[in-house]
């Protein structure tokens, strides 16, 4: 069943060892999401969504390493009894190494089953992925999480990653309300085009929460909104 959805960003500038003497300027993003993974309770399974350039599935026995990200700082997907031993995988998606990262300081009995959507994903699709996901959460007693890995829009100062697109701050803002009001129709709504400009790698992640949640939550809490590197990160909660 499932115990509670939480979403969290995917930058590697989570990781300290990536960053070095400027971690420092993160800890409040960073102890967020590690407080936020917390929150999903007590669980023997994490289901986890993210995007990336392309779909892949990542297995709970896969083990990486956020090498090609600046440091060989090496993750698992689940308990030592189940990872499968042997070099860990460099090119793991970014979303399964967060997932792995978070996953060993939050919650290290539990496993990590991990799905990558490409981030043009038609919203038809994420949203039925999400209902398919919900029907597998709570098919049993199993303890279950669902965790969203996504960022909102990379295009919100001049100096961000997209550079500023005077677009994204309203889409932002209309991001941020609907995780706040636990509003799935909300993320439901957001145009994948504009998305794709604006450079809202998380789009088709969000929407998957949203098929998930066919009805509001009982709870939706933010703990972290801010964006500041230019693009935007989330850290809440959703409860069933």
């Amino acid at each position: 069943m499932l115990i509670a959805a939480v979403f969290v960003p995917s930058p590697p500038l989570l990781v300290p060892e990536l960053i070095g003497l400027a971690a420092s300027e993160t800890d409040d993003l960073r102890h967020a999401a590690l407080d936020g993974a917390r929150r999903i309770g007590d669980v023997d399974e994490w289901i986890v969504v993210g995007t990336g350039a392309e779909a892949a599935d990542v297995p709970s026995h896969a083990v990486g390493t956020f090498r090609g990200f600046g440091a060989d700082v090496r993750v698992s997907l689940g308990p030592a009894a189940v990872t499968t031993p042997g070099t860990p995988d460099a090119d793991m998606p970014l979303a399964a190494l967060v997932a792995g990262w978070l996953r060993e300081r939050a919650a290290p009995g539990a496993r990590a089953e991990v799905h990558v959507l490409a981030r043009d994903t038609d919203p038809a699709d994420c949203a039925q992925l999400g209902k398919t996901l919900r029907t597998h959460l709570d098919a049993d007693t199993t303890r279950r999480g669902l965790l969203i890995v996504a960022d909102g829009a990379a295009t919100l100062t001049a100096k961000a990653p997209g550079a500023l697109d005077e677009r994204s701050a309203a889409v932002e803002e209309s991001l941020r309300a609907a995780l706040a009001a636990g509003d799935p129709h909300g993320l439901a709504a957001f145009d994948a085009g504009l998305c794709e400009e604006i450079a809202l790698a998380g789009r088709a992640a969000w929407q998957v929460l949203a098929g998930a949640f066919t009805q509001p939550p009982s709870e939706a809490t933010i703990e972290y909104s801010a964006a500041p590197y230019g693009v935007g990160y989330h850290v809440g909660i959703w409860r069933p």
